[in-house]
């Protein structure tokens, strides 16, 4: 199990992937930190590179969306990943396509075997109903945080627009179906420890946001902080998991190779 830090925790940025990944080398180790919970963040990564995300309490959320960093037009398409793959959650193997039929991400390790695609954001009227308004004139840092607000700011920095937001992945958080047709929040699911691989297969913009998912039942804004480490694993092998996970993996990733061949 990985050792779970703390934001406050006194730990030199350069070793903090000690902790987060201690199975990583360290001549390939790019950059670690731990995003409190509630907050936003986002980086410009290429080709190649692998996220490795640990959840540092119980209940964590993390909301990610992706851009081609070379043509932002093209981004991460939520229909078109689960219609491609036949599923409504995501977990080792699956890939993150864009609307132009390219692997954006791929999952390469994962210990919870249940990611959310489909239960959106936490926007403000709703945070403010369930939760109630800490502002930042009053609570400063303690403030409350909406999803979709913390990854409108981030994009907002690679000047895309409220227009460009797409729907996200809710890493951590398991959301089914019942039989009325009504999504169902799993309580509990993700626990202090648990974590996934996250692989770049092209140039991407990563905006992510650890607040509440909008379907936690909990009444209380206590939303998990989350540990990110960033490493060189170059991309998708020929015998990559993913590649041969489906058909449609191997084809999108074939798409996206298709433009680095030089």
């Amino acid at each position: 199990m990985n050792t779970l830090l703390t934001p406050t925790d006194a730990v030199d940025i350069d070793t903090r992937w000690q902790q987060l990944a201690p199975d990583l080398p360290a001549d390939k180790v790019l950059f670690s930190d731990v995003i409190p919970g509630g907050c936003h963040w986002s980086w410009m990564l290429p080709r190649g590179v692998t996220l490795r995300l640990v959840a540092q309490g119980a209940g964590a959320n993390l909301s990610l969306v992706l851009y081609n960093a070379r043509q932002k037009l093209e981004r991460y398409n939520m229909p078109d990943s689960l219609k491609a793959q036949h599923t409504a959650h995501y977990s080792r193997g699956h890939v993150l396509m864009s609307d132009m039929g390219c692997a954006m991400a791929s999952i390469t390790a994962d210990s919870l075997g249940w990611h959310d695609p489909l239960g959106m954001l936490l926007d403000t009227p709703r945070l403010h109903d369930k939760y109630g308004e800490h502002s930042y004139q009053q609570y400063r840092n303690g403030m409350y945080r909406a999803g979709r607000d913390g990854l409108l700011i981030e994009i907002g920095k690679y000047g895309l627009t409220r227009r460009d937001l797409v729907a996200p992945v809710n890493f951590f958080s398991k959301v089914s179906v019942d039989e009325e047709g009504r999504f169902r929040f799993h309580e509990g699911h993700a626990r202090a420890g648990d974590h996934l691989d996250l692989r770049l297969d092209m140039d991407v913009i990563v905006a992510v946001s650890t607040a509440p998912h909008p379907l936690d039942p909990r009444p209380d804004y206590a939303p998990a902080a989350v540990g990110i480490t960033a490493w060189r694993s170059g991309p998708a092998a020929e015998d990559d998991y993913c590649r041969a996970f489906r058909p449609e993996c191997a084809r999108a990733l074939h798409n996206t190779d298709m433009h680095y061949l030089a």
